[in-house]
């Protein structure tokens, strides 16, 4: 086992200008390059190297939900969709990672002012962890005594704050809400106070480390423990329940990934024949499955957009969502990333034996990137049901739909 301390703990805040969404875009797009050429490392490393997480930061990618009043882009949903479906075409487990890390400035508003200000005094600071509460925190003076192992922590090889999702304890009992069910509760850690376990050793997401994390009565003071449900910035992104907000912008993962696969055929089109002499573009063969695949990929991201900017309407009016809203949410995300593995996995047989080299085609990491993340509660068959609960009138008991 070891331990990892900040990724940036003394490092200054290298992008202090004050930057947009076409900013950040162009930034990826300048820096995507850079990230192709490292894939069989970043998958080798089984984390991110530690030039390419800088360079990440330089091009603002963290700091995408930061508060507008500290400087900060504060993009909405479907903007920060976009920002991951593009590093999503140059590798899967870059768009994971940054998917999560830029969750920073989520978390900073159920943070009180004060202490979000020290707790992520740079704007490019990156959080990572698993959110669901399957610590425990129990109640000392002045804060809690953290007791938890976490699986999953995506970029924890990197991070400036690990989080924890945890339920609180008094004199050895859970307490309970108003409701009688469980309280859920986060908690923010330093690296340095953590234990991770090289754990990572996976399918696809190599590169993603989501090693298995843990603490044995670490004290965290009661201001770095804070509830999804108790936001303190009355903003569009922190309206509702938090879960749902970091949950909302995953499908820019699958949809990146997809679109990289379908045009890797592309390029391959432009000089393979069939044997004995046909060209794949006169082929009826490539011509039907780019055209499916295309297709497929089409309905898939308007689902995932419509979805969220219905949600993200509701937020700046500050409105409720419906049932129906949230289950199409939950529905698309789902569906996109079922459907990136459907098509990774055409274009994987249509390309054939060699698709199997990793230092051939791009497709068998694709493919191994889209099966291990249909393997996250999101693209798992559970949502369907859940889906069909809100549908039929009923509340789930995961409060992550």
């Amino acid at each position: 086992m070891t331990t990892t301390t900040p990724a940036s703990d003394q490092a200054a805040d290298q992008t202090a200008d004050v930057l947009g969404f076409d900013d950040i875009m162009g930034r990826i797009r300048a820096f995507a390059p850079r990230i192709q050429e490292r894939v069989r490392e970043i998958e080798d490393q089984r984390r991110l190297p530690a030039d390419l997480v800088e360079g990440l930061r330089e091009c603002g990618v963290f700091r995408a939900a930061m508060p507008a009043e500290w400087g900060g882009p504060e993009l909405s949903s479907v903007e920060q969709i976009q920002l991951i479906e593009e590093l999503g075409k140059a590798d899967g487990s870059v768009a994971w990672c940054a998917m999560i890390g830029m969750d920073s400035g989520i978390y900073a508003g159920f943070l009180a002012p004060h202490v979000a200000r020290e707790v992520y005094p740079r704007l490019d600071m990156i959080t990572a962890g698993m959110v669901l509460p399957v610590g425990q925190a129990h109640a000392v003076d002045g804060g809690f005594r953290l007791d938890g192992y976490w699986r999953f922590g995506s970029g924890c090889t990197h991070a400036d704050w690990l989080v924890g999702g945890c339920a609180p304890y008094h004199d050895g009992q859970p307490v309970l809400g108003p409701e009688g069910t469980p309280i859920w509760l986060l908690a923010l850690m330093p690296p340095s106070a953590v234990t991770i376990e090289d754990t990572w050793h996976t399918t696809g997401l190599a590169g993603t480390g989501s090693n298995d994390y843990s603490v044995r009565g670490l004290f965290v003071p009661a201001e770095r423990v804070f509830s999804f449900y108790r936001p303190f910035r009355d903003a569009p992104i922190h309206r509702g329940n938090g879960a749902d907000t970091i949950t909302r912008k995953m499908s820019g993962v699958p949809l990146g990934v997809a679109r990289a696969a379908i045009d890797y055929v592309y390029e391959l089109a432009e000089g393979r024949v069939d044997y004995p002499d046909t060209p794949w573009k006169k082929s009826r063969r490539i011509r039907i499955a780019v055209a499916e695949c295309e297709m497929r990929l089409a309905a898939a991201r308007s689902a995932v957009y419509s979805s969220v900017e219905a949600q993200w309407k509701r937020l700046v009016a500050n409105e409720p969502f419906t049932r129906q809203e949230r289950a199409a949410a939950a529905l698309a995300r789902y569906h996109a990333f079922r459907t990136a593995r459907d098509i990774t996995q055409t274009l994987y047989d249509v390309v054939g034996g060699d698709s199997v080299y990793r230092d051939k085609t791009p497709l068998d990491r694709h493919l191994r990137d889209t099966t291990t993340a249909c393997q996250h509660f999101a693209g798992k068959n559970q949502i369907i049901e859940l889906a069909g609960q809100l549908l039929l009138g009923e509340e789930p008991d995961i409060p992550l739909i």
